[in-house]
């Protein structure tokens, strides 16, 4: 190998395939959601000719079957800011903050995601990072004793963090460094299936929280589950139940619509893997924690669009709680209150409710007018996919897989200011990026059209 600088695209790329492996390998249920996926794709694909033209003309088509996330989830500070340095190197950047309290799960998160549009259609993968929030565990021995477990922990290889210290100050790393990076980054999220606790402190932890007993009594943020993107969610979560793999009993986020919007996610459930606790006895037993999510996305929504849909999903949870015995109801309800949002391109972009990418059209025109451009042909537009996370899935999710005693009261403000502290820097405005995205394309279609805006698309898409 030469010692040609390799992008962050490409390393990105790199890891995502090695992490993808390795997770296949460590998880084989995953392996087999994954066949399902790819089967429901392709009679997608069959059923509808216009749809692979679609993909083309997005640039989705070739991330079709490509894993869009993972998750991990890290116990201190330190942590977190260290995981910071180790995305930078695969141009992933934290965006969005995520306080999953209220659903009673003791963590706040962000994603670290590439932003650029561009970067997003080479390789996707971002990961979903939480990190664990002490305060909110019951028992203050309890507290003080994960404190001290986790201050005992490294979890960054100590080739790892020079070759992150060899990128600081480059800039860039070489081809052979960048494969050494992802060999020694992987260790990181590894599942070992060996506690560094005792059964009786694994057991203790477990009781107060699964989710926490995952966090503190493990050698590293083992990655929890991979997402692989589908073109029938309603289809793979059928077809996943007939195949005995257990999932959620319902998909995630809004319900079905011709014109999608933000994001709907499932999983299977997490599998029991066998463990091996510290002690003189080497006790055995087994800890739930890790799954596979299949997601479909759709338009992101402006603040606009996600009030009305924040507030139709309040309406549907107060009159139709999602419990086991009433899913149909609940299902029924979902649909009947987002009948409320408009679900058609046109009018979702009339009424400013979800962001949209425009192009040059085929078509000539004199005209200057953006809407009239439109109806021309002249200038085209499609909805910018929404690359983030809902609250209210995430922690879905999350507590899906956590089993018995996983769902926990808990009573605790957002503290975004301490999770920033902790990250060493400020989390990006994921409404931001959308909203210069949308500003950016249409700027440049006007201007390869050669017609000059006085108006700024910005500054309409900010009281959105």
């Amino acid at each position: 190998m030469t010692d040609t600088h390799v992008s962050a695209d490409t390393i990105r790329s790199i890891f995502s395939a090695a992490m993808t492996q390795m997770y296949r390998d460590e998880v084989p249920r995953y392996l087999e959601m994954t066949r399902i996926v790819g089967e429901i794709d392709g009679e997608a694909l069959a059923r509808d000719p216009e749809l692979e033209a679609r993909l083309r003309r997005s640039g989705a088509f070739d991330l079709i079957g490509v894993e869009r996330h993972g998750a991990i989830r890290v116990g201190r500070p330190e942590e977190l800011a260290g995981l910071r340095r180790l995305f930078a190197v695969m141009g992933m950047h934290p965006v969005g903050y995520y306080d999953l309290s209220p659903a009673g799960v003791p963590v706040h998160s962000t994603c670290f995601r590439p932003i650029e549009a561009q970067s997003i259609r080479r390789c996707p993968f971002r990961i979903f990072t939480s990190l664990l929030r002490p305060e909110l565990i019951e028992g203050e021995d309890l507290r003080r004793e994960a404190l001290e477990i986790l201050s005992r922990r490294r979890i960054f290889t100590p080739r790892c963090l020079h070759l992150i210290e060899i990128f600081e100050a480059n800039g860039a790393l070489g081809e052979a460094q960048a494969i050494e990076f992802v060999h020694e980054a992987l260790h990181t999220f590894r599942w070992r299936g060996e506690a560094t606790v005792t059964a009786g402190v694994y057991e203790a932890y477990r009781k107060a929280h699964p989710l926490v007993a995952d966090i503190v009594c493990f050698h590293g943020p083992h990655i929890n589950h991979l997402t692989l993107p589908t073109l029938d969610i309603d289809a793979v979560q059928t077809a996943l139940a007939e195949r005995g793999l257990d999932p959620k009993s319902i998909v995630e986020g809004p319900s079905r619509r011709a014109f999608p919007i933000l994001l709907r996610q499932t999983s299977f459930k997490a599998i029991a893997e066998p463990v091996r606790f510290a002690g003189r006895e080497e006790a055995r037993g087994e800890h739930r924690a890790r799954f596979g999510e299949i997601e479909q996305r759709g338009a992101a929504l402006t603040a606009k669009g996600r009030a009305l849909y924040d507030r139709l999903l309040a309406e549907t949870l107060a009159a139709a709680p999602p419990r086991d015995d009433a899913i149909a109801d609940y299902m029924a309800e979902l649909k009947r209150r987002f009948a409320a949002f408009p679900d058609d391109a046109a009018t979702v972009r009339a009424q400013g409710l979800a962001f949209f990418r425009y192009a040059p059209g085929e078509r000539k025109s004199a005209q200057e007018d953006v809407e009239t451009l439109l109806r021309e042909g002249a200038l085209r537009v499609e909805p910018i996919i929404y690359e983030d996370f809902l609250p209210v899935s995430a922690a879905g999710i999350f507590q899906s897989n956590l089993g018995e005693g996983g769902r926990r009261e808990l009573s605790a403000s957002a503290s975004r200011e301490a999770f920033e502290h902790a990250l060493g820097t400020k989390v990006a405005d994921e409404m931001a990026i959308y909203a210069h995205e949308e500003a950016s394309s249409l700027e440049r279609a006007l201007t390869t059209l050669g017609i000059m805006e006085n108006r700024s698309p910005m500054a309409e898409n900010a009281g959105r």
